[in-house]
């Protein structure tokens, strides 16, 4: 999806002009994929701009940041007040704002310990990630043949840039192969998630949705979702999913801050209902707890102004 400018990006403590912000081409996150980064919404609420649970996608920077032993030059307080501030400064009333801390010029090779941490932070419009209608009409999956990241090798709890070369590899495969989205399995076999969302799949009443053990990010998405389904009535368990129990699904949904909520029709052109009645559900519930309109999750919803 194509990106629209605004006005500024955050810049190490600093609003510079969309087009000046930029950086050295021997940058060592550039040549190395050491960086770690985040993926935010804000929402228009009847109170003007509101950054959903800005505090908590932040302090997973930092978690994943920890993993790679980066220590970022700014506090957490420091930069929940720079997104508030370009969310701020671009006049949107929604937009989709991305932090990243990068290793920066001045050492090269693969030691980051001599290098700079920088930090920037963007925001633009940006629509629905898997099409505006994939709530209702759903995506088409296939399994990929790209293994997701071992712990051992890759670790699948940091959001860092390389780990993406992963799920780009398999979203670019699942797209020339005609489908909307690639599900990726972990090295035993077991379903880990897609390239940039969390997967539940129905088996009767119950919806199930894989471990971090499989190799899938701890999103917080999936845990607004799993809140959701606790208020509903729904019961949703963390546990092992195989590649037989998604062509078998009753239905099933991806999720994500940039898919939101995304009902999946088919995998390996298996059909899947669709939606389905708790999919449908969730999603009608999600786009309002996002938007401040159910009270107990108020506090999620981080106002700019």
């Amino acid at each position: 999806m194509p990106i629209t400018p605004t006005s500024k990006i955050w810049m190490n403590g600093q609003l510079v002009d969309w087009d000046a912000a930029n950086i050295h081409v021997l940058s060592h996150t550039l040549h190395y994929g050491m960086g770690v980064f985040e993926g935010i919404r804000a929402y228009e609420t009847s109170e003007g701009p509101g950054i959903f649970r800005l505090t908590d996608h932040i302090e997973r920077l930092f978690n994943s940041a920890a993993i790679l032993m980066m220590e970022i030059p700014y506090s957490v307080e420091e930069l929940i007040d720079a997104t508030k501030e370009v969310v701020r400064e671009s006049g949107l009333p929604s937009a989709y704002i991305r932090p990243i801390a990068y290793y920066g010029y001045g050492e090269m090779g693969l030691n980051t310990i001599p290098c700079s941490v920088d930090v920037a932070i963007a925001c633009w419009p940006w629509g629905a990630y898997l099409g505006d209608e994939s709530l209702t009409k759903g995506i088409r999956a296939k399994i990929s043949s790209w293994v997701r990241h071992d712990h051992n090798a890759m670790p699948p709890m940091a959001k860092t840039t390389g780990n993406y070369v992963n799920s780009s590899l398999a979203k670019v495969e699942a797209l020339k192969a005609g489908y909307d989205e690639a599900i990726m399995l972990n090295g035993q076999g077991l379903v880990s998630e897609c390239t940039g969302e969390n997967i539940f799949v129905s088996r009767g009443d119950m919806l199930i949705t894989p471990p971090g053990s499989a190799g899938a990010l701890e999103g917080i998405t999936q845990d607004t979702v799993m809140a959701i389904c606790d208020d509903m009535g729904i019961e949703c368990v963390v546990s092992d999913l195989s590649r037989s129990d998604l062509y078998l699904a009753d239905e099933m949904f991806l999720c994500g801050t940039a898919a939101e909520v995304c009902a999946v029709n088919s995998v390996d052109e298996r059909p899947i209902p669709c939606p389905g009645p708790m999919t449908a559900a969730i999603g009608a519930e999600y786009a309002k707890v996002v938007r401040g309109e159910v009270d107990q999750y108020r506090e999620w919803v981080e106002l700019v102004s």
